[in-house]
């Protein structure tokens, strides 16, 4: 029997997409200052973008997000069972989307997928809130590790070591990702 799935809709942002990625030298991270990063600015897809800043290792990376759905909007009961809601769906999607632009024109994209496809890894996530006492910290854990897991092609059981900070930023919500290798096995 045929279902039908609504088609995903993306939440519309007011910040542009930028990218920027810290140039490396024999797969050894240099430290370089702000002047010497690469800025770009990617072609737009039909969905709206986002604000996103991306920087690559042969071993780590590092992404700014948006802020993820709250644990409310994110699952919505339907015939007794609990589902990712349209909300949750938009959010994964504009997130995996995020990350193929952002990984797009990486250099290290081939040497950092396979790394992250067969190592264990420590995830990191700084959330940026508009208040301290309205949203809990491990409430966009579960979604935001998901959509980055996805948008990678990883699975997130390789994920080991995870570590949350909940910051106020009024003017600009966001998270920052980072995934990294770890020795842990």
């Amino acid at each position: 029997m045929p279902t039908y799935r609504r088609p995903i809709r993306i939440p519309v942002s007011k910040l542009p997409i930028r990218r920027t990625a810290t140039r490396h030298t024999n797969g050894v991270a240099s430290t370089t200052d702000r002047s010497s990063r690469i800025l770009a600015t990617p072609r737009r897809l039909s969905a709206p973008p986002s604000s996103t800043t991306l920087i690559t290792t042969d071993a780590s990376v590092s992404f700014t997000l948006p802020v993820p759905p709250s644990i409310n909007h994110q699952y919505a009961t339907v015939n007794g069972r609990r589902l990712l809601s349209s909300t949750g769906r938009a959010y994964k999607a504009q997130v995996g989307q995020l990350v193929w632009l952002a990984l797009r024109d990486s250099p290290h994209r081939a040497v950092l997928l396979s790394q992250l496809q067969f190592a264990s890894l420590a995830l990191s996530i700084r959330f940026y809130f508009t208040s301290a006492l309205r949203r809990d910290v491990d409430g966009g854990l579960k979604i935001a590790q998901d959509a980055l897991c996805e948008g990678l092609g990883v699975n997130d059981n390789r994920i080991v070591e995870t570590h949350l900070y909940k910051h106020v930023d009024k003017a600009n919500p966001r998270i920052e990702v980072d995934l990294r290798t770890t020795s842990h096995s």
